[in-house]
């Protein structure tokens, strides 16, 4: 990467990353062709780029693997948080190979093509982490052209008139339009997803969850079927007098892109008339972040955010350690919690709150993602406890 002077474009080069310092890191495109703006930041997880890249948390953000070798295992139907992309593009250290996995169906390039993502490989992505742990993630373009016409000066206009994500409210862009059940619980290998032949997402003997979609990942909702509830979705628009027409036993909060402050604008009214009501609640990630808004708390943005499927968070009730997936670049200020707020769980790689519960209310919430199963179980009592709470 360059500091000052942006590097004269090497031979063969297809792709580029401009950031809004001007700095310019070359490389080889894949994927799609074009050019996109947002939030650069990197993830740690060694496996599970393909639920990475179609989390709808990562909205308006590129992703630096620090694992060289993404594309490995192809891609399939299955591996899926979404049924398109919301990453906006990824940058990788290795040239993506033909992969070798008996689920693969299609090769990571051409399925980014398909869904109109850009990739950029051969990059010192070592480097680029490294830059984004000391001075934060920054605010880039990743453009790709197969004839390698790329624009720099354009490039980094384009990146500095973006705004960044501080500020931004991208639940609405990414939610759901309107009111659904949820069908389906979790996936075997040999089997796929389990349907509902038991009828566990209908029938009216389960208890009842009420899922506010702010960017919610499809596993969430299966987590919650096979602890024993059945699941209605909701938009993250929704009002307190929709939710409470489905006659819920329970509010689920999602997880969700963007800045928690700009999305609770329309969301803290709902969830705190909800939690007048002493409704059991639970959020992820987002949804924990806009719960703390509804009690009181304050939310930062995070000099470069957590997100891999390494992070090991410590349950303050007895010790025990989790390892958890997380990705989240705004966290809950611990020392804003009010005081019939309990920290329960915290990131033991910085500090920072990874989970509360209420005193005075049956609500709770965790910063990391327990559905995502890095443990691969550590976390999964989590919903067993928020269905526990439903009677």
């Amino acid at each position: 990467m360059a500091d000052a002077k942006p590097m004269p474009m090497p031979e063969g080069a297809t792709g580029v990353l401009v950031l809004a310092s001007g700095e310019v890191v070359w490389g080889r495109g894949f994927g799609a062709e074009g050019a996109a703006v947002g939030e650069v930041c990197f993830n740690t997880a060694m496996t599970g780029y393909q639920e990475v890249m179609t989390d709808p948390s990562y909205a308006g953000q590129i992703i630096t693997f620090t694992f060289p070798h993404i594309g490995n295992v192809g891609t399939n139907a299955e591996d899926i948080e979404a049924d398109d992309p919301h990453a906006l593009g990824i940058i990788v250290r290795e040239d993506v190979t033909e992969p070798s996995n008996f689920r693969s169906v299609e090769r990571l390039d051409e399925w980014m093509t398909a869904h109109r993502r850009i990739g950029l490989a051969g990059v010192d992505t070592r480097a680029l982490t490294r830059r984004i742990r000391g001075q934060g993630a920054p605010n880039a373009v990743i453009a790709h052209s197969a004839k390698g016409e790329l624009d720099v000066d354009a490039l980094l206009a384009m990146a500095r008139g973006w705004p960044g994500l501080e500020g931004m409210d991208l639940a609405k862009s990414v939610s759901c339009e309107m009111h659904h059940g949820w069908e389906g619980g979790l996936w075997t290998l040999g089997a796929g997803y389990a349907v509902s032949s038991d009828g566990k997402t209908t029938d009216s003997q389960h208890p009842h969850v009420v899922a506010i979609d702010y960017g919610s990942k499809r596993n969430i909702f299966r987590n919650l079927v096979a602890a024993g509830a059945r699941v209605s979705v909701l938009p993250a628009t929704a009002t307190y007098d929709e939710v409470m027409a489905l006659e819920p036993d329970g509010v689920f909060l999602s997880n969700g892109p963007g800045d928690p402050a700009a999305t609770g604008e329309y969301a803290v009214p709902v969830i705190r008339r909800l939690l007048d009501d002493k409704l059991p609640m639970f959020g992820i990630c987002l949804g924990h972040q806009l719960l703390g808004l509804a009690v009181g708390a304050k939310t930062t943005k995070m000099h470069q955010g957590h997100r891999g499927a390494n992070h090991p968070v410590k349950r303050l009730a007895d010790g025990v350690v989790e390892i958890t997936s997380m990705n989240h670049g705004f966290a809950v200020v611990t020392e804003t919690l009010p005081e019939t707020a309990r920290e329960t769980h915290v990131s033991l790689f910085d500090g920072s709150n990874a989970g509360f519960e209420l005193t005075d209310r049956p609500a709770f919430g965790v910063q990391y993602h327990p559905e995502a199963s890095p443990g691969p179980q550590d976390s999964f009592y989590l919903f067993e406890r928020f269905v526990g709470m439903l009677g």
